[in-house]
């Protein structure tokens, strides 16, 4: 059977569904846990961590659906065998067709209909800003209608994402009755968020299928897509990355505050060393080794999104060896007082292994410092990509980040006039996103810490 599409599994895909499975069954096994069941419920009724986690909703989705590659089947002629194109996409990419395909030559502002820059026109002398390929191409050769068409659209996209809204406000406003005040104002706080969600897509669509919303690069690629595409990486940093930090920083900050002796006195040893190496040369010196085993190793990947795959891996992989050092210093001094306690010095009276004891009466006491960990450090390894990109040392060129579109931009701020829209769409995106992440972040801390209780 000869299927129009090759689907692709890279490993990044993989893992993060893997997580995405991980994180559904810790939410089941949390429904069981009394404790942890109604610390999740305040975080349920606190407003602004319900809009929070709607904007983080979002972005996981995109995030997702970026994350479904496949290769397109290439026309063959009957009784020739199949073959499939190099080029891996996604479905995001499928359904953002119109803007990935639409390139102009270069650099053109939001809403433009003609090239920021000045050329020489075919056949004369005389320089004037030419008309763009695709943006704007439906309006007439003088322009005369672009505002008018412009608030048009806008307020076609405004319409048609408040219809989209509205079945959606109707059902949260049936969901809960009246007599939960407190669950109405999280509910309220969603339904806000998604429309504002709704009305900035609707109007994205409408202005997106005549114009470039946000404009377009050096190579005139279409700046929404990019930014679009940048939150697959931002989001797989944030959160592979803690595949490689918690089990580190669990195991050793448990062992050293547990134990003591000759083993906190290595473990303490370890992570004051670490900290002591500034931490962007240390990661720069571990990218470049790793980019240096890639290149000298072509053979290893089919494709060329396999190779970047295998880049951004790395980077995960070298983030989390070096940032686990804080989460392990919390553990071992929580596992320090916990020691002390009654109930565990019962139970090693017992005879109770201090295995089991790890296991089952000091881990599960610090599970709250583990997640608010978790979701607080997730904006800083956002961060830390766009600046380890920004230096040269983050993902392989051809990924799209944030990082990557601030570096090909800072050169073009100091340009008259200034080429602002590329750092402008990344800046904003990557604030939602971190901003999104630390309010969600305040309220699991205040709802699983008890001294904030």
């Amino acid at each position: 059977m000869n299927l129009p599409v090759q689907v692709v599994v890279l490993w990044s895909d993989a893992l993060l569904f893997a997580l995405t499975a991980a994180c559904a069954s810790f939410a089941w096994w949390t429904r069981r846990q009394a404790v942890l069941r109604a610390a999740w419920v305040r975080v349920g009724k606190d407003p602004v961590a319900m809009a929070a986690a709607t904007v983080l909703a979002v972005f996981v989705l995109v995030g997702a659906l970026d994350s479904l590659h496949y290769r397109a089947r290439l026309p063959a002629q009957p009784g020739q065998p199949v073959h499939y194109a190099v080029e891996v996409n996604s479905v995001l990419d499928a359904l953002l067709a119109p803007l990935r395909l639409n390139t102009e030559k270069t650099y053109s502002a939001p809403l433009a209909t003609r090239l920021f820059a000045m050329e020489t026109l075919p056949g004369s002398n005389e320089r004037a800003f030419p008309r763009l390929v695709y943006g704007g191409a439906h309006l007439d050769a003088a322009l005369d209608g672009h505002d008018g068409d412009v608030v048009r659209r806008t307020l076609t996209g405004l319409g048609g994402g408040l219809l989209l809204w509205l079945p959606v406000f109707l059902w949260l406003r049936k969901k809960i009755g009246a007599g939960d005040t407190v669950k109405n104002k999280a509910n309220n706080a969603i339904a806000a968020t998604l429309l504002g969600i709704f009305l900035l897509t609707g109007v994205a669509l409408s202005l997106g299928s005549g114009y470039h919303v946000l404009g377009t690069d050096k190579v005139g690629q279409d700046v929404l897509y990019l930014s679009l595409k940048s939150i697959r990486t931002g989001l797989l940093i944030g959160t592979l990355t803690t595949l490689v930090t918690l089990p580190i920083a669990i195991v050793l900050g448990l062992m050293a505050g547990y134990f003591g002796g000759w083993i906190d006195d290595v473990i303490q040893y370890l992570y004051t060393t670490l900290n002591s190496i500034p931490g962007v040369l240390l990661i720069a010196a571990a990218v470049l080794m790793m980019q240096v085993v890639i290149d000298t190793h072509p053979d290893w990947f089919a494709t060329a999104a396999e190779r970047a795959d295998a880049r951004l891996l790395a980077l995960c992989l070298i983030l989390g060896m070096t940032s686990w050092t804080g989460l392990a210093r919390l553990l071992r001094g929580e596992t320090l007082k916990l020691r002390e306690l009654e109930f565990v010095q019962a139970a090693h009276a017992f005879g109770v292994g201090p295995l089991l004891i790890l296991r089952r009466h000091i881990l599960p006491n610090l599970m709250h410092i583990v997640l608010i960990a978790l979701v607080m450090d997730f904006s800083g390894l956002v961060l830390a990509e766009a600046v380890l990109s920004y230096v040269g040392v983050g993902v392989d060129p051809t990924t799209i980040s944030f990082g990557g579109m601030i570096n090909a931009a800072r050169m073009e701020l100091a340009r008259e006039p200034m080429v602002w829209w590329s750092l402008a769409a990344a800046f904003c995106f990557m604030f939602i996103l971190v901003l999104a992440a630390n309010l969600f972040a305040d309220a699991v801390r205040e709802a699983f810490d008890p001294r904030a209780s």
